[in-house]
């Protein structure tokens, strides 16, 4: 990644930003705001519950909605499709209520018509919601690649008593992909690198304190919202990882960029037995690797480590089924080094035996920690 050509800086985020238990309930009152009716594009999981919800909230109000249940991946069909739904229904507003995939659809199709878009996010698995970007697919689930809207969502609205209530598994993932915005956004800060605010620009201060605030949240809470949310409830300290998650992740991504985590989570990707794993696990054994890299400092090393084994965030090439062999971290290595061009907002010369030698050298970091762990336990 070429350094940025302009000493401009730049700064984006969502209009407004909503988290609350109950919101999804009060969201008539914000389509409201961009006309009388609103058009939703659902997650197929949670369409008959959600479509019921938005019936009983939308009954006694002046406004109106039709709703379309997601077909499943962000690809430019399902935009298309969207569209024309939408266009049908000749509504004012478009939301998108579900995963990652759904919300990334909603806001490819309102960036192509140029309508207002509201993103719902139903779990805090991802830091996307917030961002003005999509990942794109085939029909099938194949990686096309990213594109850039012209402005962030209007609205983006958590409802936390439907996060609280999804898979746990989601929750530690966006732990995950939370865990790597400050170490790249230190990366891409270091290397004057571009972030993704429209054609890229140097990052601010904001943009790297609020990464910063997201990696500070989740040493200090994401143990305690884990443990709260084991138990079915939600508490300050859910409330406060969700947060972290979604918005200052989010932010923070989009206004820095990403580098070596993200860069090794692509290289993971071509080891088919990781594709059951989701984003933020994988990522989050990007920053052991970044961690290498960089030579991080040792008490940010066990700080993350320690963080990571309580969690159940993986540090090691095992816990990704990927067998540590030669064959292996080079089809990964290759992938981070010449197919993709994330590790290149690091501030350092990078080669392929270089990429090699950090995965080993994490994996094996990886197993230490947990050897400590379970003999502290």
């Amino acid at each position: 990644m070429a350094m940025v050509e302009t000493r401009t800086r730049a700064f984006a985020c969502p209009a407004k930003y909503f988290q609350g238990i109950g919101e999804f309930d009060l969201l008539e009152s914000y389509t409201s705001i961009y006309g009388k009716k609103a058009f939703y594009t659902i997650d197929g999981f949670l369409y008959d519950d959600l479509k019921k919800r938005l019936d009983k909230s939308y009954e006694n109000s002046k406004s109106v909605f039709e709703a379309m249940r997601f077909g499943g991946e962000c690809s430019y069909n399902e935009v298309d499709r969207t569209i024309e739904k939408f266009q049908q229904s000749q509504a004012d507003v478009l939301v998108g209520a579900g995963g990652g995939k759904t919300l990334d659809t909603a806001k490819a199709a309102a960036d192509k018509m140029g309508v207002p878009v509201i993103v719902v996010p139903t779990s805090a698995s991802c830091d996307a919601p917030c961002s003005a970007m999509s990942v794109m697919y085939t029909d099938t689930g194949e990686y096309i690649h990213n594109i850039r809207h012209k402005k962030n969502p209007e609205i983006v609205l958590v409802d936390t008593g439907i996060v609280s209530k999804a898979p746990v598994r989601l929750f530690v993932a966006g732990m995950g992909d939370a865990l790597s915005t400050a170490f790249e956004g230190h990366a891409n800060q270091a290397s004057f690198s571009p972030n993704y605010v429209g054609k890229g620009y140097r990052c601010t201060n904001t943009g790297v304190a609020l990464a910063e605030l997201s990696f500070e949240i989740l040493m200090e809470q994401g143990v305690s919202a884990l443990n709260a949310l084991k138990q079915g409830v939600c508490t300050e300290a859910v409330e406060n990882v969700i947060e972290a998650n979604t918005l200052l992740s989010g932010v923070g991504f989009e206004n820095t960029s990403c580098a070596a985590a993200h860069g090794i989570h692509a290289g993971l990707t071509q080891i088919p037995s990781t594709h059951k794993y989701l984003h933020g696990e994988k990522v989050a054994f990007g920053v052991v690797c970044q961690m290498v890299m960089e030579n991080t400092p040792k008490e940010i090393v066990e700080r993350v480590m320690d963080f990571c084994n309580e969690v159940g965030l993986p540090t090691t090439l095992e816990e990704l089924d990927v067998e540590a062999t030669p064959e292996n971290v080079m089809t990964i290595a290759d992938t981070v080094v010449n197919n993709n061009k994330l590790i290149y907002a690091e501030p350092f010369k990078i080669t392929l035996d270089f990429v090699y030698n950090s995965i080993m050298a994490a994996d094996a970091m990886g197993h230490y920690y947990k050897q400590a762990s379970s003999v502290r336990a």
